[in-house]
């Protein structure tokens, strides 16, 4: 007698099984490039489902005001419903390129080297030149986690429309301005990172340390648009 061999059964995939994201080639960045056309850039090298999250999800924009009365608009972007483990990992791969990239912090070398530049076309009279080197280095301490690209650039802003030397707060104002679509862009990954890991989906933290997630925050506070 014949025996027949039963056939396994079909196997279901474990949707809380996120696969293995293929390759894909880094972030396209051109400095130079006015700012839309920098986060049209970013935004079209994503993945298809992330940019259609970042297109679904709801900005709330809210007046913001100082010692001086209105100073600009803050936005609160949120992820729509939805998101699911594989999409937050492609959110934190994305997130840590960006990162670890195009926002990462100027070395100090670079800093003070820029900030030294900028302060001797603004002579300061009557300043011995070691104090001169120690406002340079609290200036580079106070630039340091904006990108090196990015203090060049406010420093070139500064030099091409002022008379006079700044001070730390507009420089880090500048600073702030150059990079803002990069920001927010960095901070929308997060949301989308932290909504799909809150679903509940299997998708661990790995790859997003409690010193990136602290950082972010800390660029929250240049979220604020400056408007006039």
């Amino acid at each position: 007698m014949t025996v027949q061999r039963r056939s396994a059964p079909p196997r279901v995939s474990n949707p809380s099984v996120v696969t293995h994201l293929p390759s894909r080639p880094p972030l396209p960045f051109d400095p130079t490039a006015p700012a839309h056309e920098r986060r049209l850039a970013l935004a079209s090298a994503l993945p298809v489902p992330l940019r259609d999250i970042l297109a679904a999800g709801q900005v709330e924009r809210r007046p913001r005001f100082g010692d001086r009365g209105f100073d600009g608009v803050t936005e609160d972007w949120s992820a729509p419903d939805g998101v699911t483990g594989q999409q937050a990992q492609m959110a934190r791969r994305a997130l840590d390129e960006l990162t670890g990239s195009i926002l990462a912090p100027a070395s100090p070398d670079h800093l003070l080297a820029r900030v030294l530049a900028l302060l001797s076309h603004y002579p300061a009279k009557g300043t011995a030149p070691e104090v001169e080197h120690l406002v340079a280095l609290d200036w580079a301490e106070d630039l340091g986690e904006f990108p090196a690209w990015a203090v060049d650039a406010a420093a070139r802003t500064w030099r091409r429309t002022q008379k006079w030397r700044p001070s730390i707060a507009e420089m880090r104002a500048l600073c702030e301005e150059a990079c803002a679509p990069e920001w927010t862009l960095a901070r929308r990954l997060s949301s989308i990172a932290a909504a799909g890991s809150a679903s509940g989906n299997g998708v661990g933290e790995e790859g997003t340390g409690h010193g990136r997630a602290g950082r972010l925050r800390a660029l929250a506070g240049g979220a604020v648009r400056r408007m006039g």
